[in-house]
């Protein structure tokens, strides 16, 4: 494979936006390749291969033509540090790459083919460099991409004469006359390749052809005589070298087995967002057939499928010594679970399988007791789905020892998946196989109702073993306590809250999606009258045209498709030009957006008429929560739409109101305190407005003098420094030149010489250790802190500023939380937890608990945790969401 070509192809087919890690790290090279990669393993079955790479562009050609390839841009910095990560990637796979100074990865490739041919192997080369084509032989075969990194067009002999008319053999000579101007080899004026391709038919070869150039005729021979010494140049650069000095021979390039452990890392390193993408990669390991048979990397299980009347003895026998995994498969019908199959098994071996809908009166009485009693150790995989599933049948889970899924989190926060399946290869270097698939909240087998059984054993006995090598894992970051004191119980009041729900006014958020949809309507209207015509204006090409063609406005950040027409760039058109178009495709897209959102809702709403949003604990690395089916995150908080979609969250039958609770800036007093700045805790302490005190110090003038225009930039400048935010990026948000924001922040700091000596500390401190940590332990690891791209070593020291303040108020909000949950409980109040959004929980109250509730809610809230930056409440009541407001 040339691995240079292919990656740089897929570097452009691939959007980066999609493909990126969350430190910053551009990763559309390594996934189009590696994609490429995996299929073409799958569909070749190499016995023995190998990849190629371009070392720099100095090689014998440009010393011997100085301008070769001079006419390219510059490698990108997104692409280069890309192939990096894939040589580390391919040495995991235990694949061997070539890349010789002076040569280019076609020289490598021309002479590990030539000596294959001859050593008796058939060879496939696999590259999107058409020199290549003067390899083709009976036995060496092109792959050529033909659509983006997904097509591959076989080129054999007879398909090289079918393309140019010619034989591989005479293609040098076809492409010397022709020239190429991506290597900014100069053509013959007046010669394209049929001119090309007849010469070299006619002739025979190009060497013929200048031992006798008289005989060409007009204006086409007289320009090849005239630039014969070109020509000749041309022909030298083309033909490939095949006798490359390299360390070993084709023979020794048999494929081995990956070096799995080392390849998990990798790719949860490069955090790819598609889960079939590992299985893809390991399903072609040549070593993946030895270790299906081989006992350290298969599942034992000693598993029985349980009749009526047996689970009760089971549970005795094996589910009262040590921990027991427990794995089922859920049915999901908006917000309300029933489950179909569990599973248990035991470290020793021993495991159950049973269909919960079989249970005997006597079973199931033994199952509930068993399941409850929090002296029987269970380990579970993503045990909130669990808690919310079981409860639906009345179950109630305790003694729950250890989630997989959280365990894995607290370990390596930065991973985008936490799928059993991954974690199995990472932990235990073995695979659940085939007959195991996650989708759709769901797990989906195969009709064989033992081998059914058989997986979903193999589950629960993988869950238990995992459990026990995180627990290891947890001891060795610190982060056991995290598990148990904080992460579970948030876990179980996750699920309750999910249960709960939140009332839903479905007339009130019909009636606001049909508002958003006029208004889009009409920003269509109104942009079809600004420009005299319609157009898509979903169609970025179209609005392309219209923005730069037709009304020859500035042009933009320039793109692989043309200009970018993303919000940023259309609010810099509209404050550069007098055109409204601007202005309406960012009033077209922010309706849609809006109408999009209320659909959403609208279809999240179940048959109790209430939305069932689901938590997630695993996705943000700080710790913060989030929420899907619908993400709640996704409503407006400042803009009086999204207060409007807010009404439309009711409170429910038998509640007399909704609470709404919050932290007064949070982050700044989580700064403050982790800064122990004592300027800006007394500014904290002094019971006067935050900014208007800072900005009095900072411009060095009385409150009473403080503007609103300094009271803008130092609240900007205070959340920004506690977000991370560069000088530029402060530039960019106050619309003011860096130097000015440079200046703000140096005399921000003059002032506040904490904060700056902790910001300073906190880098320096996790590029010595690999991370940050927040107050209550949580660690965000940071390898990129240390490393030579200064792409990701900027956005990975942005990150380090960022994520124990972020971290640690994350931590607050879930003590907040479990404190007032707790608090409800004791005191025996009806009043519950529904909602927590961004900084916000939000409560359901009972009739006659508003004050009670209000106490309760301050009190807990405001000592979840002691900061030198006392922690503020603000509360609010109300018949909506927004109503309830403060």
């Amino acid at each position: 494979m040339d691995g240079h070509s292919l990656a740089y192809r897929a570097f452009f087919a691939l959007p980066a936006e999609n493909f990126s890690t969350t430190t910053g790290q551009p990763t559309n090279a390594i996934y189009g390749f590696t994609s490429m990669l995996a299929n073409t393993l799958r569909d070749e079955a190499p016995t023995h291969f190998a990849v190629a790479f371009d070392v720099s562009r100095k090689t014998w050609r440009s010393e011997e033509f100085a301008d070769y390839k001079a006419n390219r841009s510059t490698t990108p910095d997104e692409f280069r540090g890309q192939v990096e990560l894939i040589g580390e990637l391919l040495d995991a796979m235990r694949v061997r790459r070539f890349a010789v100074d002076g040569f280019e990865a076609d020289d490598v490739i021309a002479t590990l083919a030539t000596r294959a041919e001859a050593e008796g192997f058939e060879v496939s080369i696999v590259t999107g460099d058409r020199d290549c084509f003067q390899l083709v032989t009976d036995r060496t075969t092109v792959l050529y991409p033909t659509k983006g990194v997904s097509e591959l067009t076989r080129y054999t002999p007879e398909k090289v004469r079918e393309r140019y008319g010619l034989s591989p053999e005479q293609y040098p000579d076809f492409a010397a006359l022709r020239g190429d101007p991506s290597d900014n080899l100069p053509g013959i004026p007046g010669v394209g390749e049929k001119t090309a391709a007849k010469w070299i038919n006619q002739f025979g070869s190009f060497a013929e052809l200048v031992e006798r150039v008289a005989e060409v005729k007009g204006k086409a021979g007289q320009n090849l005589r005239d630039h014969l010494p070109a020509v000749r140049l041309n022909r030298r650069l083309t033909e490939m070298v095949r006798d490359v000095e390299l360390p070993v021979g084709p023979a020794d390039l048999k494929r081995e087995p990956y070096d799995r452990d080392t390849l998990a890392v990798v790719m949860d390193a490069l955090e790819f967002r598609n889960p079939n993408f590992r299985e893809r990669l390991f399903a072609v390991d040549p070593g993946a057939a030895e270790e299906e048979t081989a006992p350290a990397d298969s599942v034992s299980v000693d598993g029985t499928v349980l009749a009526d009347g047996e689970l009760a003895p089971w549970l005795e026998r094996h589910g009262t010594d040590g921990p027991v995994g427990l794995a089922t498969v859920d049915v999901w019908k908006l917000g309300r679970g029933s489950i179909s199959e569990i599973a248990l098994a035991t470290a020793e071996g021993p495991a159950a399988w049973f269909d919960p809908a079989q249970l005997g009166e006597a079973d199931e009485r033994a199952f509930a007791g068993w399941i409850a009693d929090p002296s029987r150790p269970k380990v579970l995989h993503d045990a909130k789905a669990a808690l919310r599933v079981f409860a639906e049948h009345g179950w109630t889970i305790d003694g729950i020892a250890m989630d997989t899924a959280l365990a894995a989190y607290l370990v390596k926060p930065g991973r985008r998946s936490f799928a059993l399946d991954a974690l199995s290869v990472e932990h235990l270097g073995r695979e659940l196989g085939p007959a195991v698939t996650e989708g759709g909240g769901q797990l989906a087998f195969g009709t064989d109702e033992q081998a059914e059984a058989d997986a979903l054993m193999a589950r629960a006995r993988t869950v238990v073993d995992l459990g026990a090598v995180l627990k290891d894992r947890l001891d060795e970051v610190g982060a056991t306590d995290l598990l148990h004191d904080l992460e579970l119980p948030t876990s179980a009041l996750l699920a309750r809250m999910e249960r709960a729900g939140v009332a839903a006014d479905r007339e009130w958020l019909a009636d606001m999606e049909q508002r958003f949809a006029d208004a889009v309507q009409q920003a269509v209207a109104d942009a079809h009258t600004a420009v005299g015509h319609e157009f898509n204006l979903g169609s970025p090409k179209q609005l392309q045209e219209v923005l730069f063609g037709e009304l020859g406005l500035p042009k933009t950040k320039k793109t692989k498709t043309g200009y970018t027409t993303d919000a940023d760039a259309l609010a810099w058109l509209a404050a550069q030009t007098e055109h409204e178009l601007p202005v309406l495709m960012l009033r077209y897209r922010e309706q849609q957006k809006l109408r999009s959102t209320v659909e959403g809702l609208i279809k999240t709403i179940a048959a109790d008429g209430r939305i069932h949003t689901t938590y997630n604990q695993t996705v943000a690395a700080t710790g913060r929560l989030s929420s899907t089916d619908p993400n709640l995150q996704n409503i407006p908080v400042r803009t009086d739409e999204g207060r409007a979609i807010r009404r439309g969250f009711r409170v429910g039958e038998g509640y007399e109101a909704l609470l709404t609770a919050d932290y007064s800036q949070i982050e700044l007093r989580v700064m403050a305190h982790l800064s122990e700045d004592a300027g800006l805790i007394e500014a904290f302490t002094s019971g006067e407005d935050l900014h208007d005190t800072v900005a009095s110090q900072v411009f060095r003038v009385g409150t009473g003098e403080v503007d609103p225009e300094m009271r803008r930039k130092i609240k900007a400048m205070s959340y920004g420094l506690a977000y991370g935010l560069s000088a530029f990026g402060l530039s960019q948000q106050l619309a003011v030149s860096a130097e000015e924001a440079r200046g703000l922040m140096d005399t921000y700091f003059e002032r506040f010489g904490g904060v700056r000596d902790y910001l300073r500390r906190v880098v320096e401190d996790a590029r010595a250790t690999g991370y940050t940590q927040t107050i209550m332990g949580r660690r965000r690891y940071l390898p990129d802190l240390n490393s030579d791209n200064r792409q990701r070593r900027e956005m990975a020291e942005r990150m380090a500023l960022n994520a124990p303040i972020q971290g640690t108020a994350a931590d607050i909000v879930k003590v907040a939380m479990l404190r007032v949950d707790e608090a409800l409980r004791r005191e025996r109040l009806r009043s519950r937890l529904l909602l927590q959004v961004h900084d916000e929980i939000v409560l359901e109250v009972a009739p006659g608990e508003r004050e009670a509730a209000e106490e309760l809610v301050r009190r807990e809230m405001a000592g979840a945790v002691g900061l030198d930056a006392p922690l503020d409440v603000s509360v609010g009541f109300g018949t909506d969401w927004e109503s309830a407001a403060h």
